[in-house]
């Protein structure tokens, strides 16, 4: 293709008029200019690297930033799940402490009721537990400015008619759900209509929901004042599997607050609240200075792809190849604008969050934002490593292997998903492993790995003999295939490519059109300055050409 192109060129240059190839010779220097990496732009016509210099400061402040935010994070969590824990206590009726650790495959049963006994004296524990406050050991108070007793809630959940007869095989049913709501203000309670106690034969689910505020004294430090919460606590009394078990369970949703505390105690904090606006402004700002700028390159090259298209059109009479098109879109900059634009998001939100101006808890959402933002972020400094050659290897390896693996990834997923479908269909109901769709995928995914064979094999229950010994097989082929074959050409994909870099790097890469126009010499026809001025015969077509077309 690089001879093909040559021999179009060449020799038609020569006849070309003077101004088409002064025209060439600048869209060859922009285009060259163009395709440098900063340190050669620096080295040709000292250019400072302001792109390389905002992204260096860029993953210095995002990274702090980020430190920052993910210690303030994990005690936002630990501490709204301590409190989860403590309320289990004092609210849930049955609770221990071996349900807190969280074992696979789990060493309890679930939480449940199996009586109507058992229901209502877990609704008077909950309720006597709310009432009894200041029993506990953490300072909670109800959810009023006056800290008066504020009634539980209590909504039941049903069928608008279900009546089972089983003796006789028959039922009454409507499938429309109703929700009855009121609160507990007395004992015995039967149920929001006194008159009508609960049906539990179409009871779908209950729930108890009341709301605590409490102060967090730990997060206090040297520049920071301690934190207020509201907790509105819901337990959820589950009977949607209509099996004789309802599950019990309970959530905590931790509300941050505005506190009223000592005026003089956070003045003297506001230090710890001005350093961190400082940082999140910069870094909203350094990310926009970055956003700015790379937005700003795509722009300056889809004019210059534009220019080249139409060089080709008119010069060459032919379309710019796909490959040369292609050149022009820089994926890095299209990554650090995603990056630039999470990074903003998640700085506004933690500011938010930072001055209690959000009502509800967005912890969540602002960590995801800062923390894809910042694997971008360092994901990005591959392209810098790639100006060195040790590296640049790598880069490229992945940038020859990237087709082949995404093809050789479409066959492995569809055989992949074949058996994720058999598995969870047969295996789903006899073991632990395979009851989801989603966790039937977890655990081949785990097996390709190596993890946890035996225990895979073991946990399979053996009621059904034809079952047991189909497992097996199962397993047995899904392993083989995937660790002794597809794992091993997806290797070889990768030691393929590998290879033909290194080939390249020895006999000279590929080029396509766009590449070979860059590479032509055109020094036989343009005549620098210094050539034009030592000329003292020069034509006036020399003076022409050195005048508007060859100065750098």
């Amino acid at each position: 293709m690089e001879q093909h192109f040559g021999a179009l060129h060449s020799p038609n240059i020569e006849v070309q008029p003077l101004d088409i190839k002064c025209y060439e010779a600048k869209l060859r220097q922009k285009l060259k200019f163009f395709f440098m990496n900063p340190v050669e732009k620096w080295h040709t016509k000292k250019k400072i690297p302001y792109k390389l210099l905002v992204q260096v400061v860029k993953i210095v402040l995002v990274t702090i930033q980020l430190c920052f935010f993910a210690y303030n994070r994990y005690n936002h969590v630990n501490y709204a799940w301590d409190n989860r824990v403590t309320f289990s206590h004092l609210f849930l009726k049955g609770w221990d402490a071996t349900r807190e650790i969280e074992l696979y495959p789990p060493g309890l049963g679930p939480l449940a009721l199996y009586s109507k006994k058992d229901f209502y004296e877990t609704i008077v524990y909950a309720v006597n537990g709310y009432k009894n406050l200041h029993s506990a050991i953490g300072s909670y108070s109800y959810n009023d400015e006056d800290n008066n007793y504020v009634y539980p809630r209590f909504c039941n959940h049903h069928f608008k008619e279900g009546e089972i007869f089983g003796f006789n095989e028959s039922y009454s049913f409507n499938s429309e759900i109703v929700t009855s709501c009121c609160d507990i203000t007395s004992f015995p309670f039967n149920g929001c209509n006194d008159s009508s106690p609960i049906n539990f034969a179409s009871l779908v689910k209950a729930t108890l929901e009341f709301s605590l505020k409490t102060v967090n004294l730990k997060a206090a430090g040297p520049l920071s004042p301690p934190d207020c919460y509201r907790f509105d606590i819901q337990i959820l009394f589950n009977n949607e599997g209509m099996d004789g078990q309802m599950l019990l369970s309970l959530e905590a949703e931790p509300i941050r607050l505005e506190c009223n505390g000592n005026y003089e105690y956070v003045s003297d904090n506001k230090i710890d609240y001005i350093l961190r606006s400082i940082l999140n402004l910069l870094v909203i700002l350094i990310c926009g200075i970055s956003f700015s700028l790379c937005f700003r390159a795509l722009i300056r090259a889809r004019h210059l792809r534009k220019e080249t298209m139409h060089f080709f059109q008119n010069h060459y009479r032919k379309e710019l190849s796909l490959e040369g098109r292609w050149e022009f879109w820089n994926l890095w900059y299209i990554m650090i604008l995603i990056n630039d634009v999470l990074i903003i998001v998640g700085s506004c939100i933690k500011e938010e969050i930072e001055r209690r101006e959000f009502v509800g808890d967005q912890w969540n959402t602002c960590s995801v934002c800062l923390g894809t933002g910042n694997l971008l972020v360092w994901f990005g400094v591959l392209r810098y490593l790639g100006f060195f050659k040790t590296y640049n290897v790598i880069i490229l390896t992945l940038k020859k292997a990237i087709p082949k693996v995404i093809r050789f990834l479409i066959c492995a997923l569809l055989i992949y998903a074949g058996f994720t479908f058999c598995g969870w269909l047969i295996l789903g109901p006899y073991h632990i492993k395979f009851r989801t769709l989603a966790s039937t995928s977890e655990c081949l995914f785990a097996l390709i790995n190596g993890d946890d064979m035996y225990a895979t094999f073991s946990i399979m229950s053996s009621k059904s003999a034809m079952l047991w010994w189909y497992a097996r097989i199962y397993l047995y082929l899904f392993i083989s295939l995937y660790i002794y074959v597809v794992l091993s050409l997806f290797i070889s994909i990768i030691m393929d490519a590998y290879e033909t870099i290194k080939l390249y790097y020895r006999e000279g890469f590929p080029k396509n059109d766009l590449q070979t126009f860059m590479a032509e010499k055109a020094d036989e026809i343009f005549f620098d300055v210094e050539d034009s001025q030592q000329n003292e015969s020069g034509s006036f077509r020399n003076f022409v050409t050195g005048l508007f077309c060859c100065k750098t």
